[in-house]
């Protein structure tokens, strides 16, 4: 062997041991995920599928350097979101992942010192989650959905998609969307500069969509939003199937509603914050502060329209729509 190469073995034989020595030292860290869906959701399943794995892109292994603790909540069941938000809070994990505005709402009813990260909340500063954007302030930081201003874009596409629409309505649960006026207000604002009649279409439960859609569909032109909320995320395939039902057009707000019949979507890619958490989880495990990482915008949005849907609505869809579009189901 060759003087350099056996100076390197050495050198190799001396250092591993240290490195054994670290690696069996360190502390399995343990975080929760508190989901705002049931674990039968799909979407779900994904949104805490992608964060494991751009955890373990990042070096942490389950079972060996990281443990993750899930709950799973129904939307609209608050007595529930709270119950797991204590259970979780109750292991002391290093930090939680929260995916929603109610399941955030509810951790911090039970910590102020556990760091939380969210995937999703629609208005983290009006809520009163953070004190700012750019400085959190507290225990808490993550990903806004920063969608309200959508909603002035949701009417801008059913008047382009469905030009006759003289009244549209914005469907959401105010059990699960506390948030609701965060949308109410720029969608009522949208809707009257473009000549349209503003509805509030409130449901409270999943029996209540039939009665709310059908009115709605009953009148002449008339066309719905659907707001981001859990509920309405959650019971996507009864809503698309009533709007197909009673031929009313409907604008959503994740592609996945398109990709089962609803006519056209708009909004935030979901998967995308989640993975980003991914990256927060992992500096705030190393020791940073929620406190002082801001909170950050959606970067990716999809456009899907479902050209099937609209032939059955009797809508021809335009050319430069389509153009715009991600994606065009045919």
């Amino acid at each position: 062997m060759r003087r350099r190469e056996f100076l390197g073995v050495l050198s190799g034989a001396a250092v591993w041991p240290v490195v054994v020595r670290a690696q069996q030292g360190e502390r399995m860290r343990r975080v929760g995920i508190l989901m705002g869906y049931p674990d039968s959701d799909t979407e779900a399943q994904s949104i805490v599928a992608a964060f494991r794995e751009e955890l373990r892109k990042l070096g942490w292994m389950e079972g060996r350097s990281i443990s993750i603790d899930t709950r799973w909540a129904t939307p609209g069941d608050a007595e529930s979101v709270n119950r797991l938000a204590q259970e979780l809070v109750a292991l002391q994990p290093d930090l939680i992942l929260s995916h929603v505005t109610p399941t955030t709402a509810a951790l911090l009813r039970h910590t102020r010192t556990i760091p939380i990260v969210f995937g999703n909340v629609a208005d983290p500063v009006g809520s009163g989650f953070v004190a700012s954007m750019s400085r959190p302030g507290g225990n808490v930081t993550g990903f806004a959905a920063i969608e309200g201003t959508l909603a002035g874009k949701w009417v801008e596409l059913l008047k382009e998609i469905a030009p006759r629409v003289a009244r549209v309505g914005l469907l959401f649960n105010p059990a699960t969307s506390p948030f609701a006026e965060y949308y109410l207000t720029p969608f009522q604002a949208a809707a009257r500069s473009f000549g349209v009649e503003p509805i509030s279409a409130i449901v409270r439960d999943a029996a209540e969509l039939e009665t709310v859609i059908a009115a709605q569909a009953r009148e002449p032109n008339s066309g719905l939003i659907v707001m981001p909320e859990s509920f309405m995320i959650v019971h996507r395939a009864q809503i698309t199937s009533l709007a197909a039902h009673h031929r009313i057009p409907v604008i959503y707000p994740r592609r996945y509603f398109a990709e089962i019949g609803g006519l056209l979507a708009y909004g935030i890619d979901q998967l995308d914050p989640f993975r980003r958490a991914a990256a927060y989880v992992d500096r705030i495990l190393k020791g940073e502060k929620p406190s002082e990482l801001p909170v950050q915008a959606p970067v990716k949005f999809d456009l899907v329209i479902n050209l099937k849907t609209a032939k059955a609505l009797g809508l021809d869809v335009p050319i430069l729509l389509q153009q715009r579009a991600d994606e065009v189901i045919e």
